[in-house]
């Protein structure tokens, strides 16, 4: 199974990760994993820094001419920012200067909460990590895991469907054309009706010096029947994707399909019918079970059931505002107006794109582990095994 972890601040020299489970044989590149930091950089509604950070990722390990050796893989994106944060975020400690030190604490972040857990008095201790900056370095993990689950004809998609009280109305289309109307708004919404509105919402956010929040969608094509397991708790599938997703910063609820309206429906309604046709078999699908209606999201007992995998993500508008919330300074307990930190009017399009990458990597280890070798060609191997017994079943 893939194994990661993050290290890194938000104005440090860079930002790394370190994967360990990739199978050898995977053809990997750095283009593959720049076009999605690319994408996490862009959307309408983001602040100064992204016109400064121009992430590009550097593989340092793992890979040798274009293909992975099944050994740990070292992901780096360099932190362009950090020339003008040498000494404020040196390591070394001649460098110290207390005067520079952020005492006040922002409503919304991690800030209070963590300087009282780590016994700082220096909050910027704790905002460098806990920044959604971190973010771009799990995006570039997930693009690795997109490019295996390719491999086996599985494909993950984000859409922003509400941005405020305003909501997108999904097209009668394939997730595939639903993609290709997203990757060309600047919202990444397939519906275009919907996003003047939400552009239009967005900047009257920023006249006021507010910020606004909004719902992401990932849905998950092609992962086969069997996924995850019923058996423990932490081996259920939805519960797996639910952890990933609510660790992404600013997200404060995920429903799987239906979500919470099943909660206000009654069970005729909620629960998904099942059905059997052979001719599926001849038309390329994997099995002949299938189900009119996805309210599951693809999820049942923690198991996929072979529909598409539907997550939703909601996201809090941004905490830091330019028109600052009251809070307190931490040393000298003062009342003040909080800390302005460069920062995002909208990052929500930001956030479908680093979903995307967390559900990525949750889908790739429940792969893995039903399917897993150490190379591609015995991963392949044991796959279309259970795809003849499915056939058969």
């Amino acid at each position: 199974m893939i194994r990661y972890l993050t290290a890194g601040e938000s104005h440090g020299p860079q930002l790394t990760a370190i994967v360990e489970g990739v199978p050898a044989g995977l053809k990997l590149s750095e283009e593959t994993i720049n076009r999605d930091l690319a994408r996490r950089q862009c959307g309408y509604g983001r602040g100064g820094r992204m016109k400064i950070e121009r992430d590009t990722v550097e593989i340092l390990s793992g890979v040798r001419w274009g293909e992975t050796i099944g050994s740990p893989i070292t992901l780096g994106v360099k932190n362009r920012d950090w020339p003008n944060w040498q000494e404020k975020m040196s390591p070394e400690e001649r460098y110290r200067d207390d005067e520079i030190a952020v005492t006040r604490a922002r409503p919304g972040h991690a800030d209070l909460a963590g300087a009282i857990k780590y016994d700082h008095r220096d909050v910027r201790n704790i905002l460098e990590r806990s920044s959604a900056r971190e973010t771009a370095v799990r995006v570039a993990v997930g693009a690795l895991a997109k490019a295996l689950l390719t491999n086996f004809g599985i494909t993950v998609h984000g859409f922003v469907v509400e941005l405020g009280d305003i909501r997108a109305e999904r097209p009668d289309l394939p997730v595939e054309e639903l993609r290709e109307l997203a990757d060309k708004s600047e919202l990444f919404t397939y519906d275009k009706a919907a996003e003047p509105k939400m552009k239009e919402l967005i900047d009257r956010m920023k006249d006021a010096g507010d910020t606004v929040g909004g719902v992401v969608e990932i849905i998950v094509t092609g992962v086969p029947v069997g996924l995850g397991s019923h058996v423990q708790w932490d081996r259920k599938l939805d519960a797996r994707l639910s952890m990933a997703v609510m660790s992404i910063q600013a997200i404060k609820g995920v429903e799987i399909g239906l979500g919470f309206e099943a909660a206000r429906s009654p069970g005729s309604k909620v629960h998904d019918e099942i059905f059997f046709d052979a001719g599926r078999l001849m038309e390329g699908k994997l099995t002949g079970f299938y189900r009119e209606t996805n309210n599951a999201g693809g999820i049942e007992g923690g198991i996929s059931n072979g529909e598409h995998l539907v997550i939703r993500a909601a996201m809090k508008p941004i905490p830091t505002l330019y028109r600052p919330l009251r809070s307190v300074d931490i040393v000298s307990k003062e009342p003040f107006e909080a800390t302005v930190e460069r920062s995002d009017v909208c990052a929500v399009p930001a956030a479908a794109v680093v979903a995307e990458a967390v559900v990525a990597v949750e889908v790739a280890n429940a792969f893995l582990e039903k399917f897993g070798g150490d190379s591609l060609t015995e991963i392949e191997r044991n796959f279309q095994g259970y795809l003849a017994y499915l056939r058969a079943f």
